[in-house]
């Protein structure tokens, strides 16, 4: 499951949508609109921008690199767009396997993987009025 849009991200769906019962481990990244930026400033939210089909791509590539690096996981990235407030989910990341230790080990490749590659843009918004798109950082 590879998503992309402006709706709320449902976590246990994402679980969900990855779970077998053989799994031993489900590992589960939820990056949240926090309310102060990196450099301290007063965050009232942000909006996201994405160039939605290349994004997808990106988070299905990100998929198979997992399995190749850690075995036997399945995947499931989900990312808002659009306008979203303090404590909004903005990405959620999900990795199920026989073992916790390459579930841990694939959501952290995968959220760290699609913040450096997949297009999706940020903006904060700040409480003093001014605005600007950030970069992602891993």
């Amino acid at each position: 499951m590879f998503a992309v849009g402006p709706h709320a991200i449902d976590p246990r769906a994402l679980e969900a949508a990855v779970r077998r019962d053989g799994d031993g481990g489900i590992a589960t990244f939820l990056g949240v609109v926090r309310d102060v930026s990196g450099d301290g400033r007063p965050v009232l939210g942000l909006e996201y921008e994405a160039h939605d089909e290349i994004a997808i791509a990106e988070f299905e590539a990100i998929a198979h690199e997992a399995i190749e690096r850690f075995g036997d996981v399945r995947l499931a990235i989900a990312h808002r767009v659009g306008p979203l407030r303090i404590g909004e989910i903005a990405v959620a990341v999900c990795a199920a396997s026989r073992h916790r230790a390459a579930a841990f080990d694939a959501c952290e490749y995968a959220i760290d993987a699609l913040k450096a590659r997949a297009p999706i843009f940020k903006k904060e918004l700040y409480a003093d009025g001014d605005a600007r798109w950030v970069e992602n950082a891993c």
